[in-house]
């Protein structure tokens, strides 16, 4: 039985984490913490790795892990579901647009969406540097901004997951605080802080989403063409 390193090794030829369409894959096979890590992989008649999933333990949902899968096509992901997936268990995949017919046929799926990765253009990066923006670091070390008061945080932005290349960003406003324009003012301070790391900041999001769009075009975040299918599924056992 190969160790997580070496699975990952292997996993590494079908992946580049230089680049965004490669990152969110990358991250959570390559660099997740390996004790909620597990990878699954599918070689072909030569014994060359044509397909992986993996599967990963988040604390956002410690009920429905993370799953990436990577597979030169749909015969290779059908099987990655079958061995890495168990029946009638909920999951949050993400995946190549061209798996998604593999998906919808192999399993139960819920709360699809197409999500577009944004990367930061520094050229177009319009920092603008608010005195009310409070830094802090998350127990990861990671920095994180927040604009508040009384007890109350209106704005917060930080950082999902970071690899040696990229970092993806969140933020959010709370209802009664929008409009002040304090959403672009804690992401731009907590761009600036992962530029001074060496990190490229990524923005993810659904291609409904209008407002969070625009708001990350107007810090600087610019599209970086890569698409993703993401949904809820459950392989149901037949």
């Amino acid at each position: 039985m190969p160790t997580l390193e070496q699975q990952r090794t292997e996993a590494r030829f079908l992946l580049d984490d230089r680049f965004p369409s490669d990152a969110f894959a990358a991250y959570y096979t390559l660099y997740h913490d390996p004790k909620r890590t597990d990878i699954f992989l599918n070689y072909d008649q030569l014994n060359r790795v044509n397909g992986f999933l993996t599967r990963a333990q988040t604390g956002l949902d410690l009920f429905r892990p993370v799953v990436v899968v990577r597979a030169v096509n749909e015969l290779v992901a059908a099987s990655l579901f079958e061995s890495g997936l168990h029946a009638n268990r909920p999951y949050y995949l993400i995946a190549p647009l061209s798996l998604g017919m593999v998906i919808n046929r192999m399993l139960t799926v819920t709360d699809s969406e197409v999500l577009r990765v944004y990367r930061l253009d520094p050229s177009r990066f319009n920092s603008q540097i608010n005195v009310l923006a409070v830094s802090s670091r998350a127990p990861d070390g990671s920095p994180r901004f927040e604009i508040g008061s009384n007890n109350q945080v209106y704005a917060r932005a930080g950082v999902n997951w970071r690899s040696p290349h990229f970092a993806e960003v969140y933020v959010y406003t709370e209802a009664q605080a929008r409009g002040r324009g304090w959403g672009r003012s804690v992401l731009s301070s907590l761009c600036v802080a992962l530029l001074q790391d060496g990190l490229m900041p990524l923005y993810v999001v659904s291609e409904q989403n209008a407002v969070s769009i625009n708001l990350a075009e107007s810090v600087g975040f610019v599209d970086s063409g890569a698409r993703e299918f993401a949904a809820q599924v459950v392989r149901i056992e037949k």
